[in-house]
């Protein structure tokens, strides 16, 4: 199995602070990685969620860490193991079993749309 982890990530604006989240799957010599706006709640409606490019394997053991450039603050806020339950090959659909404190269950990615359930 797989690590992942969730990161809160806060972005620094002239003005305010922008927060969104950064999840990351471990997929050999770097990690797949979306973003969403708010954290999905178990069987509950999906929530938008947008692919980013493919991050460094490093983000999977930091705790919490300063970005370059005044870029922003991220701390992971869940973490784990996982197990690819994807039927299919295709790449913009992926199906997770997650164990994590705030991501537990089947978390599945279909286009721009994520979904947390306990249908395992």
């Amino acid at each position: 199995m797989s690590k992942w982890v969730l990161l809160e990530h806060t972005v620094y604006s002239f003005n305010s602070l922008d927060i969104h989240y950064d999840f990351l799957v471990e997929n050999g010599i770097d990690c797949l990685t979306w973003k969403f706006l708010k954290l999905p709640l178990l069987n509950q409606d999906s929530i938008e969620i947008f692919k980013q490019p493919n991050h460094r394997l490093v983000w999977l053991s930091r705790i919490e860490h300063e970005l370059s450039g005044h870029r922003g603050f991220v701390k992971r806020i869940d973490h784990g193991i996982f197990k690819n339950v994807t039927d299919e090959l295709d790449s913009q659909c992926f199906r997770y079993l997650l164990d994590g404190e705030l991501l537990n269950g089947l978390f599945e990615i279909s286009g721009n749309f994520c979904r947390l359930s306990n249908n395992y």
